[in-house]
């Protein structure tokens, strides 16, 4: 859908000054079965409280707010999310919290302003009564917002992200978002990768949902959510594509991610297993590059197909050294870029 608006007179395209204020409302879509269909989640939790999400990635942002709904197109200097949310709920978006105001109305607003490049689908918001969890690691914030009853588990579980940090800054070099922070947002839903706002839902178990899709016993020593959504701030949140024909940039890279960090904590042998298990998830029925101009996403053979042609070029390099400097190179020559398969 679009909305095409007609101004009293023209506007000067290289004035920055300019601020154009839409007002707009409405009850928004609610999401059957996030996030693989997009829209709200509205959810309670175990003592029945609100317990709000959204995810947009297939749907597109418009969904909920007017934006030009484009992958090829972000705002480069970041945005500012302001929530107003019940007294007593908590409301966490995307980059740093700017402060929350008391409105005297039965409502405080929750401020987020995010500093770097972001995809219109990665702006999101989680509603809910969230303790927060605070650490570093190399200097770089890491926040994690989880419902009450999982604080400790939460401390325990998440410790998984600094390994993982080692693991992708080695390879891909540095985290792409530093500005803006490193957070995981327990979810209802599984998962997505909102930009330094990470929606976790696996409930804190080892796999993907408590299984390996390697059927090799591999994908049991992680946590897939944390480490394959997070992997997307590199490939996809980073490293954008043009057109969601190419997706498989985004999510074959993101796939790969997963062998590199079981190289990084246990070794060679074990990643060339897991990602060789992922072979019979391949279905060959259709290419993983879509149709390009008609919002055509290619197959989901593009994740475990994207990764698998990754490490068959890797043995065709035949040059451990050369690889790893390919796959830092590209990531940092296209950090913060918008780029097509050409």
């Amino acid at each position: 859908d679009a909305v095409f608006i007609a101004f009293p007179k023209p506007l000067t395209v290289d004035r920055t000054d300019k601020t154009i204020r839409f007002y707009y409302s409405g009850n928004p879509l609610i999401a059957k079965y996030a996030p693989w269909d997009g829209g709200f989640v509205f959810k309670t939790d175990s003592q029945g409280k609100p317990w709000i999400g959204v995810a947009v990635q297939g749907t597109g942002a418009s969904l909920w707010y007017p934006v030009k709904d484009s992958q090829s197109d972000e705002p480069d200097f970041g945005a500012t999310i302001k929530v107003a949310v019940p007294d007593g709920l908590m409301n966490v978006s995307n980059g740093r919290f700017k402060g929350s105001e008391n409105l005297k109305n039965g409502y405080t607003r929750w401020d987020w302003e995010v500093k770097s490049p972001i995809n219109n689908y990665d702006i999101t918001v989680n509603i809910a009564n969230y303790v927060h969890i605070h650490d570093t690691h190399n200097g770089l914030d890491l926040d994690y917002y989880v419902l009450p009853e999982n604080e400790e588990k939460a401390k325990t579980h998440f410790e998984e992200v600094k390994p993982m940090l080692d693991c992708f800054e080695s390879k891909f070099g540095k985290y792409p978002f530093a500005e803006d922070g490193y957070k995981l947002v327990e979810t209802y839903y599984l998962g997505m990768e909102h930009q330094s706002a990470v929606a976790y839902g696996n409930k804190y178990r080892k796999g993907y949902m408590g299984t390996d899709i390697s059927g090799t016993g591999i994908g049991m020593l992680f946590d897939y959510i944390t480490i394959h959504e997070s992997g997307h701030e590199w490939f996809g949140n980073s490293i954008t594509s043009k057109d969601i024909a190419d997706m498989w940039i985004h999510e074959g890279f993101t796939t790969y991610s997963e062998t590199v960090f079981i190289e990084c904590l246990y070794g060679y042998e074990k990643a060339m297993e897991y990602i060789n298990g992922q072979k019979n998830r391949v279905s060959n029925r259709s290419a993983i590059i879509g149709n390009y101009g008609v919002g055509h996403k290619g197959s989901n053979d593009m994740y475990y197909k994207g990764a698998l042609l990754l490490n068959t070029l890797r043995h065709i390099v035949n040059d451990d050294k050369k690889w790893w400097k390919m796959l830092l190179t590209y990531s940092e020559t296209y950090r913060h870029k918008i780029i097509d398969t050409e």
